[in-house]
């Protein structure tokens, strides 16, 4: 696939931000929203990171491309967003944890559940998201000659 990027570390995107200053300012609250929500997922297991990531940059897409390109440049985020947007790939790292959370809140849904369906429907919903998660590709390696232009100077 051809590489998109053209905005400080983020992929293109010919889309003007709103002309309408309610419509931008919500879908400034919405991606200020959902950029809290997503890192509070980076420090609750039970909670998804990079969904909440991806609204962020649709709505900063549509309001600001400063917090659009400030986002895909994050450097705890960014790597995610662009390799999704870039590639429609997830780290393997994100699928492990999102995995293992998963299957962390099925067991405490089994434990908890007091309706013999609850766990039947939370289940088949979880097999089906990991399914999804699961057969997404991996983000391309990067090349050599990004790697040592990552790598600081001696």
């Amino acid at each position: 696939m051809t590489d998109r990027t053209a905005v400080a570390g983020g992929p293109a995107d010919p889309s003007q931000p709103s002309a309408s200053p309610v419509v931008r300012g919500l879908l400034l609250a919405l991606g200020w929203l959902c950029v809290g929500l997503g890192a509070l997922g980076a420090v609750l297991p039970v909670m998804p990171t990079t969904p909440f990531l991806l609204v962020a940059a649709w709505a900063f897409a549509r309001s600001s491309r400063r917090l659009r390109a400030w986002l895909y440049g994050h450097p705890r985020f960014g790597a995610a967003l662009r390799a999704w947007h870039e590639h429609g790939a997830i780290p393997r790292r994100g699928k492990v944890l999102s995995i293992v959370g998963m299957s962390l809140s099925f067991a405490w849904v089994l434990h908890r559940a007091e309706q013999p369906w609850l766990p039947v429907v939370v289940g088949l919903t979880l097999l089906c998201v990991a399914a999804f998660i699961l057969t997404r590709p991996e983000p391309p390696p990067r090349s050599a000659a990004a790697a040592t232009a990552a790598q600081p100077a001696e």
